[in-house]
């Protein structure tokens, strides 16, 4: 299915029943990573799958903000009249999740997020320096995203009413004292750094992300 808010038209599928629970997806990704996770969540709820603007079939765009999205997400939200919603975000997924819910603290009564970071040059510097040569060959608007932002503050975090579960992986391509950063700061925070895990061998067409949030939503 198709909506088009804030401008931009984006894609978007519905599986399972009860309450809603909003998934979005990392940079370069598209709904799909959520394909073993998505049965499992849809026996306990209505999983809204989200391609964000610029990838999968949603609108490609000239410039891309984490803000934004952010306000996208708002807006889908909004549009369907969603309530008591449980969101979910995977990178930059979780930034939008994390700008979201700062700025309307009373829109979500859950977040999980995993691998999310505060500032740019919080992720591996072999990452960054990576996403700096394919940009400089080939000009990626969304590799340009990655590499200027996101700048989010502990005033930003502190404003985050949601209850909210941070994941890691300890192998996690963003710097742990990040992570950490973001669960000391939002003041309903739960964090868990997973062992052995990286920044998506737990997502990406996993189910055990499924078990991660059922288990949160369960003790919530």
């Amino acid at each position: 299915m198709n909506i088009t808010v804030n401008n931009v038209t984006l894609y978007y599928e519905v599986v399972g029943s009860g309450a809603p629970l909003v998934l979005v997806h990392g940079n370069e990704e598209t709904h799909a990573i959520f394909d073993r996770a998505v049965p499992l969540l849809a026996e306990h709820f209505t999983c809204y799958l989200l391609d964000s603007r610029g990838h999968g079939q949603s609108q490609k765009v000239e410039e891309y903000h984490y803000a934004d999205m952010a306000e996208d997400v708002y807006q889908f939200i909004q549009a369907l009249g969603l309530e008591h919603v449980t969101y979910y975000g995977f990178s930059d997924g979780g930034i939008i999740g994390l700008l979201m819910a700062s700025k309307h603290p009373k829109l979500l009564d859950r977040m999980i997020i995993s691998g999310a970071n505060t500032r740019p040059d919080a992720v591996s510097k072999w990452l960054t320096m990576l996403f700096k040569a394919v940009n400089f060959i080939h000009k990626k608007p969304l590799f340009e995203l990655v590499l200027k932002e996101p700048h989010i503050s502990r005033e930003q975090l502190q404003a985050i009413e949601t209850p909210t579960l941070v994941l890691a992986g300890s192998k996690d391509l963003v710097f742990e004292e990040d992570t950490r950063f973001i669960a000391e700061s939002i003041p309903h925070a739960t964090l868990r750094i997973l062992p052995g895990e990286g920044h998506a061998s737990y997502i990406v067409h996993k189910t055990r992300v499924a078990e991660l949030i059922l288990d949160y939503c369960r003790k919530q």
